[in-house]
C-alpha cells in the first residue's frame, strides 16, 4: 500500500467510495451525492492535505483536512474526514493515512485537529480514540437522516509541540 497526495485522476475513484457512504451509511448526516469534478476542484485546492491509500492501482480511502471555522483564531484547527472503500477497512489502511495525514498538518503549522462522527458510527469513534484522538463533546440531535435523529460526537487531537496547552485543554485530563 502506498500513500500520496491526490490528483485530480482519483477524483472519481473517491467519489465512488465517499457516495456509497452517503448513501447507505449514517455515517455522514448528508444525503447530497459529490461529484467528482468538485471532488477533483478540492484535491486542487487542498494540495497535500488530501491524500489517498493505493494498492495495486485503486484508491483504497482518502484522508484529507479543511479549515474547522472561518476566522484567524481557529487559523491552526482543521477539520478532517477520513473514508475507506468497505474492503479497505479493518486492515489498518486508516491508521496509516490519518498518520500520514497528521505528518502534512504538523508540518503546515496546525495546533489541532477535530472530527466529527456520526454517533450511529461507533467504530469510527472507537479508531479515533484507538489513534490519539479524545472525545471533547456530543451534540444530541444535531444529525437528520433516514427519519433518525443523531447525535454528533466531537473528537480532537492535538498535534503541537510547542508547549503551550489551554488551562481547561482535554490535554490536561479535564
Amino acid at each position: 500500500m502506498k500513500i500520496r497526495q491526490a490528483k485530480a485522476a482519483d477524483a472519481k475513484e473517491i467519489a465512488a467510495i465517499t457516495n456509497a457512504i452517503i448513501r447507505d451509511t449514517l455515517v455522514t448526516f448528508t444525503t447530497d451525492e459529490r461529484s467528482a469534478d468538485s471532488i477533483a476542484r478540492d484535491i486542487e485546492a487542498r494540495g497535500p492535505a488530501y491524500l489517498v491509500a493505493e494498492q495495486d492501482g485503486q484508491i483504497l480511502g482518502f484522508a484529507t483536512y479543511c479549515p474547522f471555522r472561518s476566522g484567524p483564531g481557529y487559523a491552526q484547527c482543521r477539520e478532517l474526514t477520513i473514508q475507506l472503500a468497505t474492503d479497505a477497512r479493518e486492515q489498518g489502511t486508516g491508521s496509516v493515512l490519518i498518520r500520514a495525514l497528521e505528518a502534512v498538518a504538523r508540518a503546515e503549522g496546525t495546533h489541532a485537529l477535530v472530527a466529527g462522527v456520526s454517533s450511529a458510527n461507533p467504530g469510527a469513534v472507537s479508531f479515533h480514540a484507538a489513534v490519539g484522538f479524545v472525545e471533547v463533546g456530543r451534540m444530541p440531535e444535531v444529525g437528520f437522516k433516514w427519519g433518525k435523529r443523531l447525535d454528533l460526537v466531537l473528537m480532537q487531537k492535538i498535534l503541537a509541540t510547542d508547549g503551550l496547552v489551554a488551562p481547561d485543554s482535554p490535554a490536561l485530563g479535564r
